[in-house]
């Protein structure tokens, strides 16, 4: 190991949280996770898709959105919502958002996206290993459905971006589809089978099971908020954590959506917002996909998990504070009705979370400028589940005082600087 060992506090107590804590014991440090609820996995990291996406590399903005996504706000069948109060607060942050919709700039994110998530699968196997979290774990394929092959050529650049970066799939017709997977309604045409993806059968248990895991190897677990770093001449030294100072060599700020504060302490401004997702669990579904799914109309993802169906998706622009808004959940009915008719189910539950986006779609992993041993770790949008493992043992390995194989330039904090 190229540095000593530390004693690390990692705040935030989910999927880039737990996964950094494991990198950096198997490095030889002491960590200590620190999280406002009383279990780890309570958040986002409960709530997501289930799904390892390692294909979904393309971000949400791309040719077209800039122009496409008025109308969108205005269709209650289109999967984006905004909560209209909260404009002039976003306004700012949507316009740099929607100054990366050129192809060149899609291209640019998706490279920087397959860094992270492209073998996800894989980096999850080896994340749980030795953990009681790889029973949770399912190598499965990922299954793209549309109304047409019209509605798959329209997402053309997307399909060849995936393809430079080395994709393959298989392209299904009607039959084919069929012969897959009988479950979809005959509107449901044409299909597109990714292999080499995962998927988790409990998401808020995986986290769980693998913060126990940190917890039996030495690490601690403490539930507090916390409302700052303490720094000693430019370096960290400790966590003001629930009325107390916790003392540490270095801090991972790892809080997803609720990160932006405690890096602004820090004196560095990442322009970071929540998209708020939703989902819906239908609980002993008389029928269940194959797999993963991703309904392109809807750009919801079904996923198969223990006991129940999750649909999981849609984007609505409305900040942290303002409650759960009705017309998400019923786009996910609908779509739900459209794809597979005659569904039915014992009973269900419903979420709502928060997505840490960051202006150009890219996550934050680094060193904060000008504050040794100051740590980020979010930002990840759509992807977090899928590139937490990976965000961790860079992470790790930055600590540690090792060069990753990977080049670390594209998620810099420092680029918030210029």
């Amino acid at each position: 190991m190229s540095e000593p060992p530390k004693t690390v506090a990692i705040i935030g107590a989910g999927i880039v949280g737990v996964s950094t804590a494991i990198w950096l014991q198997r490095e030889g440090h002491k960590v200590i996770l620190i999280d406002r609820e009383a279990q780890a996995g309570e958040g986002t990291s409960y709530g997501n898709a289930g799904l390892l996406a390692s294909a979904a590399i393309v971000p949400v903005t791309g040719p077209g959105l800039i122009w496409e996504a008025p109308g969108m706000l205005l269709n209650p069948d289109k999967p984006l919502f905004l909560k209209w109060p909260y404009l002039p607060r976003i306004a700012p942050w949507l316009i740099r958002f929607l100054s990366h919709s050129s192809e060149a700039e899609t291209r640019r994110i998706a490279a920087a996206n397959a860094a992270i998530i492209g073998d996800s699968l894989a980096d999850h196997q080896a994340l749980a290993r030795g953990t009681g979290a790889e029973k949770r774990i399912v190598p499965c394929d990922y299954l793209y459905v549309y109304k047409s092959r019209a509605e798959y050529e329209h997402g053309a650049l997307g399909w060849d971006i995936r393809r430079r970066h080395g994709w393959q799939w298989d392209e299904l017709d009607a039959e084919a589809l069929r012969a897959y997977d009988p479950v979809f309604s005959p509107q449901t045409t044409f299909g597109v089978k990714l292999p080499d993806h995962g998927r988790i059968t409990d998401p808020g248990a995986y986290i769980k099971d693998l913060a126990a895991h940190v917890l039996a190897n030495g690490g601690r677990f403490i539930q507090a908020g916390v409302s700052g770093l303490v720094r000693e001449n430019g370096r960290v030294t400790g966590v003001h954590a629930g009325g107390e100072t916790i003392p540490c060599d270095d801090a991972v700020i790892a809080t997803g959506a609720w990160s932006k504060r405690l890096t602004a302490s820090l004196g560095l401004n990442v322009p970071l917002e929540t998209e708020r997702g939703y989902h819906l669990e239908l609980w002993e579904p008389s029928v269940m996909p194959r797999t993963s799914v991703m309904v392109y109309s809807g750009q919801f993802v079904m996923t198969p998990m223990e006991g129940r169906l999750r649909l999981a998706g849609i984007v609505e622009l409305g900040g942290l504070k303002a409650g759960p808004s009705r017309a998400p959940m019923a786009l996910l009915r609908r779509q739900l009705k459209r794809t597979l008719p005659g569904l039915t189910w014992k009973h269900e539950t419903e979420w709502m979370g928060h997505r840490p986006a960051t202006t150009d779609s890219i996550p934050v992993i680094g060193e904060v400028p000008g504050t040794k041993g100051a740590w980020l770790g979010y930002g990840h949008q759509h992807i977090g589940l899928t590139g937490g493992p990976k965000t961790g043992r860079l992470l790790a390995q930055m600590i540690s005082g090792k060069t990753p194989n990977t080049d670390m330039s594209p998620y810099t904090p420092a680029r918030f600087t210029r």
